[in-house]
Parts: C-alpha cells; sequence; structure tokens
C-alpha cells in the first residue's frame, strides 16, 4: 500500500489515550518528522495537579503560548515537504480550558486562542482516540508520573465528554476517530498494522474505527 510521503497528521485523545505512543511509531514507521508536545516543560502543571481551580489559568496559558509557538515554527518550517506527526492539535489546549478554568478567565482565553489559532497549519489528517475514563485512569495508574498521580476519573470523566463533544461535528479535516480501548500498538504488531492501514486509506471525511475485543 502507498505511505503517505508528506503532509500533517495530528494524533489527539485524553491523557492516557496512547496518542504519544501511536504518534511515535507512525513517525518512525512512516519516516516522518515527530512534533511532541512541550508539556514536561510546563513549570505550573505539578501545581495544577494539586490545586486546579488555583492554579488553572497559568497553566493553561503557559501551554497556550508554547503550543502555539511550536505550531507555527512548524508552519515555517518545510513540514509540507516531508510527512510531519504531532501527538496533538492545537484545539486540545481548548478542549482542556473549558473544564479547567472559570467563566471570566474563559472569556479570555477564548479571545487569545481565536487570534493565534487562525496563523497555525491545518493538519491533513486527525486521529482522535477514545476510550472510556475507567480504561484511561488505569493507563495513568501504569505510567506512574508524579505530576499525573492526583488525577481522578471524575476529572477524566469531564475531560472525555469534553472530546467526544468537540470531534462530534469536527470538519476542520479528515477524521479517524479510534476507540483505542482495546488497542496495545506496543505489544501487538497486528494492532499497529490494521490501524496502520486506515490511516493510509482515508481519504476524507469522518471515519470510525473500533478495534478488536
Amino acid at each position: 500500500m502507498e505511505t503517505r510521503k508528506n503532509g500533517y497528521i495530528a494524533v489527539d485523545g485524553p491523557i492516557g489515550s496512547g496518542k504519544t505512543t501511536l504518534a511515535k511509531m507512525l513517525a518512525e514507521d512512516l519516516g516522518g518528522y515527530l512534533c511532541l508536545e512541550p508539556s514536561d516543560n510546563n513549570p505550573f502543571l505539578s501545581e495544577f495537579y494539586k490545586d486546579r481551580k488555583k492554579n488553572a489559568f497559568k497553566t493553561q496559558l503557559y501551554f497556550l503560548l508554547n503550543r502555539y509557538q511550536q505550531q507555527k515554527e512548524l508552519r515555517q518550517s518545510d513540514m509540507f515537504r516531508t510527512l510531519t506527526v504531532s501527538d496533538y492539535t492545537f484545539a486540545k489546549d481548548s478542549i482542556f480550558a473549558e473544564i479547567n478554568l472559570s467563566e471570566d478567565e474563559l472569556r479570555l482565553y477564548n479571545t487569545i486562542f481565536g487570534l493565534l489559532r487562525e496563523q497555525l497549519p491545518r493538519p491533513d489528517l486527525v486521529i482522535y482516540l477514545r476510550a472510556e475514563p475507567k480504561t484511561l485512569l488505569q493507563r495513568i495508574k501504569k505510567k506512574n508520573l508524579e505530576y499525573e498521580r492526583h488525577l481522578d476519573e471524575n476529572y477524566l470523566e469531564s475531560l472525555t465528554e469534553n472530546y467526544n463533544r468537540y470531534f462530534m461535528n469536527y470538519e476542520d479535516a479528515p477524521l479517524l476517530v479510534v476507540d483505542s480501548t482495546n488497542q496495545n500498538y506496543v505489544e501487538r504488531r497486528e494492532d499497529f498494522e490494521t490501524l496502520r492501514k486506515e490511516i493510509l486509506s482515508h481519504r476524507g471525511g469522518t471515519v470510525h474505527f473500533i478495534a478488536r475485543s
């Protein structure tokens, strides 16, 4: 099957959905440039997980500006001459903002977000990895990252609902919706190969892909 030689693929989904793992595997398999979000560099992240209400706005604004800068650099590079695979969409920032910020904070945030968004490239394909909150929580516990230990299922339920709502009527780019609950790209190579075929054959519109149980 013919592979994608150029373009921009963005993988997105809630915490624990497997987006970074898939993005890394796709970039390596297809010979593309891997773009990872700079989440580990956010100095407010650990404080946010301990007290979300108190630290939400500064955490969110830091993410927004860093993601904007990274995406802007992509646009200025030769990303359209080669394949680029990212483990987030810029819209991710607004999805998190809706559940993290107060009404007044969100109003200001949305003004800034709207101005920045128009200057950035749009993906040629978006892969949305969804999973049930219980599955996400199990994966988060397995990763055992210090700053994610304070996450609970209620927060993940809100996050999942926001993701589902956002992508329900998504029209900004071709979309592949993947139920990642039973996916194991690392340990089951056949899972990756099956999904890879779906990605390479996707030509437009929205397609829902449900993996085996």
